[in-house]
């Protein structure tokens, strides 16, 4: 296809959306697709350490329909000021800024807003240690032909991409991989892992008496008895059921890019404040509609109970969360109004992500201490009504008889496995039964087929693996 076909596709398909969409939705298309991009790359290049070519064509292979916007961009990315732009055709315009200790912020023009990193008061970790400095080989044949297998490319794509798995049991990983360019320290974005670590800051704080899962959620916005939003609960921004008219953030596609969900991610500077001005499209409580626009609204919730300001925000988190679990190597990305980008911000090396799955592990206690409320790992676990991925309270779950369930089990997944997801290949999975929290995180997509990135395969030969030994190194 010639370049000039490109250029007509390009601009029959932004047209058809917006003869399909209304216009203004269509003239955010650009916007949201180099938005993405920039982000994307700021926070990888400065943050994770990759090159940003490999990494540009590893995510956007892993998206379908992307490559009909991607080939057009260009993109700058300044190692001196540290910030990435991305243009496309004069007709979309995404500045991203790298902050330290901050990660990366999409600036729309306004003034980002000012947050004081706060120093490290060097809390000691309760959790006890997971693994010394060097990586840890497979303990077992069984286990090192699993990660091979997780590893190893298709003879046909689509591609799997696999850049980290760790494998831990009863709290000591037994196995750990990682792709070239990638390490134990890697700090790797999770994307919607990211909420679940939301869901349990909103813990953190229903512990602490601060917020409540049932009543109207505390939103200024929302605090006319006669705005039908007042109903909003907690409970319901957790479970994608509070009825906000945002679209969908199911799909990572090229039509993912029309939701005016993704408006909010990547033309707003505050994107709570946008959310929170969106009207309903059903009554709180009733439909299942997973989306960002709720993870959001509950970082708007956890900032305002921390104290109100960016920093505030930050400190609960390491002191609550991150610290008493030596997770130490977090990266929180906020919005230009300083929230908590909490749907799909957060970077941490794999081994952190699996010290947070070993908390849910421990039902909600590290060394002794409870962090989480007690139940809330039940709670967090049980099935959302009509989610027919599977879907609980801040994790994707195995209870309950939906779709997504069903097929993991048929996969030989067990009952009680539960997860933190996030798009094109992250997972950190915790299997009570079993013992064991697997994180694997990649460029892979998101299906068809369900199977495209390795994990039912991945989590069938661990179990397989340590079920057949017992005893691994010394593990019961």
């Amino acid at each position: 296809m010639t370049r000039r076909s490109k250029i007509i596709l390009l601009a029959t398909t932004i047209a058809c959306a917006g003869l399909a969409l209304g216009a203004a939705r269509a003239r955010d298309v650009p916007k949201v697709a180099t938005g993405f991009i920039a982000d994307i790359l700021c926070s990888e290049t400065f943050v994770s350490g990759f090159d940003v070519r490999r990494n540009l064509a590893e995510t956007t292979d892993a998206m379908p329909g992307t490559g009909l916007l991607t080939w057009a961009m260009d993109f700058q990315v300044d190692r001196v000021r540290k910030d990435v732009t991305v243009t496309l055709f004069g007709i979309g315009r995404s500045h991203a800024v790298y902050r330290e200790g901050l990660g990366c912020t999409l600036d729309h023009g306004a003034d980002i807003a000012d947050v004081v990193l706060p120093p490290d008061d060097k809390q000691p970790a309760l959790l006890p240690e997971i693994a010394g400095p060097s990586i840890v080989p497979p303990q077992s044949p069984e286990l090192s032909a699993a990660l091979d297998r997780a590893f190893t490319e298709p003879a046909q794509p689509p591609h799997r991409r696999t850049r980290a798995i760790v494998v831990m049991k009863s709290g000591r990983i037994i196995a750990e991989r990682y792709a070239d360019g990638v390490g134990p320290e890697t700090p790797l974005l999770g994307f919607s892992m990211t909420k679940s670590v939301i869901s349990a800051l909103i813990g953190v704080l229903v512990r602490q008496g601060k917020l409540k899962l049932d009543g109207p959620a505390p939103v200024a916005a929302w605090q006319d008895q006669n705005d039908p939003r007042h109903a909003i609960t907690v409970d319901q921004l957790l479970r994608h059921t509070a009825g906000l008219a945002l679209g969908s953030s199911l799909q990572a596609s090229l039509g993912s890019a029309f939701e005016p969900v993704n408006r909010m991610k990547f033309t707003e500077d505050d994107m709570a404040a946008y959310a929170a001005s969106i009207p309903l499209a059903t009554a709180p409580g009733t439909v299942w509609n997973y989306h960002d626009g709720n993870t959001i609204m509950l970082a708007h919730l956890i900032r305002n109970a921390a104290g109100g300001n960016p920093a505030d925000a930050l400190r609960f988190a390491r002191r609550e969360l991150f610290a008493p679990l030596g997770m130490r190597r977090v990266t929180l990305q906020l919005d230009g109004a300083g929230t908590i980008e909490g749907s799909s911000g957060m970077l941490a090396p794999a081994r952190d992500w699996a010290r947070f799955g070993q908390l849910y592990l421990n039902d909600g206690v590290a060394g002794g201490r409870r962090i989480l409320p007690e139940g809330w790992v039940n709670y967090s676990a049980s099935a959302t009504p009509n989610a027919w991925v599977g879907i609980g309270a801040g994790f994707w779950t195995n209870q309950g008889d939906s779709f997504g369930a069903t097929l993991r089990i048929k996969h030989g997944w067990p009952r009680d496995a539960f997860f933190a997801k996030g798009t094109i290949g992250q997972y950190t999975i915790i299997i009570p039964s079993e013992r064991l929290v697997i994180v694997r995180l990649g460029r892979s997509p998101n299906g068809p087929p369900p199977e495209a990135d390795g994990v039912f395969d991945l989590v069938r030969d661990v179990i397989a693996a340590t079920r057949e030994k017992g005893k691994i190194a010394g593990v019961n």
